[in-house]
């Protein structure tokens, strides 16, 4: 029996539809007779174990445990996985060969292979790469299966990832939280491989905009004339004039007004301005490449304000629709065999009542440079299938998106956009004025776009066209003006521009001698990881989004500022990307990459646990060691703890959000623990008036008050525990006693606020 293990189970039905009739199981489809069986998993089933797994001390998070680093790694079955998980196991007994029909990508090879090697899987395993789940996609696939073996890099490189983000985010998440705290900070400081990087983009251009003072400058432009027909032109400031600031921007007004004055006059009164040089050049710009999944989320971002979770769950719906294919995918490039479906591509395209009219003039006989086999990996460039779609049963996010890619893989076949570059330079008194234009000779491809609006503007602003003129032609004055500009801020991140921002990291590096190196990095992050790391950023609290644009909260700039640029530079985590791409093509081995990382951790706790947080200055100090209080929340009500515990075990009850110390110093304490012998304090709770062992941590002893007095009486049936007051469900202000070891004794009645221990039972 050949078994085909799939990553999610839509991805199972569209295998097992081509296989033979089916028959439904729990958890699987049976095909051929049972020849064939296709299962399934839901995305991962099995997760890392969490540090206490290991060992029990890690529950407590101690800064003398760090680093926690894993012997041998661990996995778990996920909770809501456990029967599907059974379900595999069972299947891979009986199966003659396996088949990983995970997604063609770096998880989609680990999710199937940890599952095998969990079970113990000694058996055959086999390999399908699936782009599409259209029928000649998947029959294709099928016919073409390869050995599994051939993507252990790919495997390795999921798992080093997955390997690193526990090392990172459990070590040092632990240790910066622990030392925030220490400094009177709440809640969890997490440290994540690529979301702090990701964070820090935004809280420092937040500090760019903050930091920002406005220039003003100005730009002096000329429209000069040469037979009836207008020559605009920008004055080409010299380098070492003055007036200049450090980016070349005039900021003397006075300058360009009496320049403009110099210029009137020399143009008009004889010496006249002189074209002295055109330089005309034929320039093309070949078909835009489809997309993949991150230019497809910029755009629509730019376009229709979608966000990239929203662009990624759409088109995984097209995906599973079988419209469009493999949505994951980091790749612009298509292979030359997929050339044999462009006819019936085409043809349903010209079925679209948007995309007629250009998808009738395609050309199949173009071949634009995005068919290039050597630029294939698992998966190629997001483009529609071989089946039609009814576009009246499409949401309107499902519409914009296809129709996107359908005009990217239309553009393949129109012939190349071709213009006609000029640069007019014009001298007057010695200065340069500079002109350009552009002549459209050939739309090419982009006629597909010339009905965009956003295309069009943008084509326009760079559209202007000169008339013929020859060097040595002499020029009349026009006009002129002189433009005052203000330098404005750099924008905030939207969710689209900063997932631009993730995948063009080379950009934001601290070290800029890595920029040229890290620019074919393919960034922090992945296609498939991007979109999500966005959203947590939100849901974690760190970001907010204000009309589109995202800003980051207090708790988020603290996060930067509290951590070293080793960890919020993105410099080490695009380093550590692109060797993941070198072991998902072999170069290096999974075991050098996870040592690398435990060196910088190590490197990085050791800085950890002697560096100084500036304290939070919004909360109370203790008395005695001068560290700061933190409220907490105890059994009996909420109270100030010193950070210093268990040096110093300092506590005061809370009063209105602040430490009541001048309450404490009423507290008696002449009384001792029955249990451990320490001192039994009396504290005015939420509840009323009750005594506590100082020991909080360890003793859970606590008596309650009567006159100012803790009530210390045994249980008289068991002669173990103490008895306890407590107020009665079924009648408000009746109160009885019960013993605190449960012993099952009957409760005591209450006289008075004493056990009533010569009276009846409750």
């Amino acid at each position: 029996m050949r078994l085909f293990i799939a990553e999610k189970p839509s991805l199972g039905r569209a295998i097992a539809e081509n296989l033979g009739k089916g028959v439904a199981k729990d958890g699987c489809i049976e095909c051929s007779g049972g020849q064939d069986i296709v299962t399934w998993c839901f995305g991962h089933i099995l997760e890392q174990c969490d540090p206490g797994e290991y060992d029990e001390r890690y529950q407590k998070w101690v800064m003398d445990d760090l680093p926690i680093i894993p012997e041998k790694w661990k996995l778990n079955v996920k909770k809501e996985a456990a029967k599907q998980y059974k379900i595999i196991k069972e299947l891979v007994k009986k199966a003659d060969y396996i088949v990983n029909a995970g997604d063609p990508d770096r998880e989609g090879q680990l999710l199937i292979d940890e599952v095998l090697q969990h079970l113990g899987n000694k058996k055959p395993v086999k390999r399908i790469l699936l782009n599409a789940l259209d029928t000649k996609s998947v029959v294709q696939a099928l016919g073409d299966l390869r050995d599994n073996k051939d993507y252990a890099g790919l495997r390795d490189s999921a798992l080093a990832r997955s390997q690193a983000d526990w090392l990172v985010g459990m070590n040092l998440s632990r240790a910066y939280t622990i030392v925030s705290r220490d400094a009177g900070y709440d809640g969890v400081l997490h440290v994540g491989r690529v979301q702090t990087p990701t964070l820090a983009l935004v809280v420092r251009r937040e500090e760019e905009i903050t930091h920002f003072k406005p220039t003003t400058h100005y730009v002096l432009r000329v429209t000069w004339q040469h037979e009836g027909e207008n020559i605009p032109t920008v004055w080409k400031m010299k380098p070492d004039m003055e007036g200049l600031d450090t980016e070349h921007r005039l900021l003397s007004m006075e300058i360009a007004e009496g320049l403009l004055t110099k210029i009137e006059l020399a143009a008009n009164h004889g010496d006249g301005a002189r074209i002295t040089s055109v330089e005309q050049k034929k320039k093309q710009e070949g078909q835009r490449l489809p997309y993949n999944l991150s230019t497809l989320q910029v755009e629509a971002g730019r376009r229709y304000g979608l966000s990239p979770q929203q662009v990624l769950d759409t088109m995984q719906s097209l995906y599973e629709m079988k419209l469009t294919t493999y949505p994951r995918s980091d790749c612009e490039y298509l292979p030359t065999n997929q050339m044999d479906d462009a006819g019936v591509i085409l043809n349903n395209l010209a079925g679209i009542a948007e995309l007629s009219g250009i998808a009738a003039r395609a050309d199949t006989a173009i071949v634009s440079r995005a068919w290039n086999d050597m630029k294939i990996s698992a998966h190629h460039a997001l483009i529609p299938t071989t089946i039609g779609a009814d576009m009246a049963k499409l949401s309107d996010e499902q519409r914009k998106l296809y129709l996107l890619v359908a005009k990217a893989y239309l553009a393949q076949f129109y012939p190349i956009h071709l213009y006609e570059a000029t640069r007019i330079v014009v001298t007057c008194i010695d200065e340069e004025f500079v002109g350009t234009g552009k002549t459209i000779l050939d739309m090419g491809w982009k006629e597909i776009y010339r009905g965009d609006k956003k295309d069009t503007d943008e084509e326009d602003e760079e559209s202007a066209v000169l008339p013929t003129v020859a060097e040595g032609d002499v020029l009349s004055y026009g006009k002129g003006e002189i433009k005052e500009k203000t330098t404005t801020p750099p924008k905030r991140f939207t969710d689209a521009t900063l997932l631009q921002a993730m995948k063009e990291i080379h950009k934001y590096v601290k070290d800029k001698t890595l920029a040229a190196s890290l620019k074919e990095c393919k960034g922090i992050g992945t296609e498939a990881t991007r979109a999500g790391i966005i959203e947590g950023l939100k849901k974690a609290k760190f970001v907010t989004t204000t009309k589109k644009y995202l800003t980051p909260t207090d708790m988020g700039r603290r996060v930067i500022s509290i951590l070293p640029d080793k960890i919020t530079y993105p410099d080490t985590t695009a380093l550590w990307e692109a060797d993941l791409d070198r072991i998902a093509e072999n170069e290096i081995p999974l075991d050098t990459f996870v040592g690398k990382q435990v060196e910088i951790i190590n490197t990085l706790l050791a800085d950890v646990k002697t560096m100084k947080i500036e304290v939070n200055k919004d909360l109370p100090v203790c008395p005695n060691c001068g560290k700061v209080m933190r409220l907490r929340k105890g059994k009996y009500g909420d109270f100030w703890a010193c950070t210093g515990y268990p040096a110093c075990k300092t506590s005061a009850p809370d009063n209105k959000g602040k430490p009541d110390f001048a309450a404490k110093k009423t507290e008696r304490l002449t009384e001792k623990c029955p249990c451990c012998g320490k001192t039994l304090r009396q504290i005015k709770g939420q509840f009323g008036t009750f005594w506590s062992c100082e020991d909080r941590e360890s003793c859970n002893a606590s008596f309650a008050d009567h006159k100012d007095k803790p009530v210390i009486v045994k249980c008289p049936a068991c002669n173990k525990g103490y008895l306890r007051r407590a107020e009665s469900k079924k009648k408000k202000g009746s109160y009885y006693w019960y013993c605190s070891e449960r012993c099952g004794a009957a409760p005591i009645c209450d006289k008075g606020g004493l056990p009533d221990l010569k009276g009846g039972k409750e």
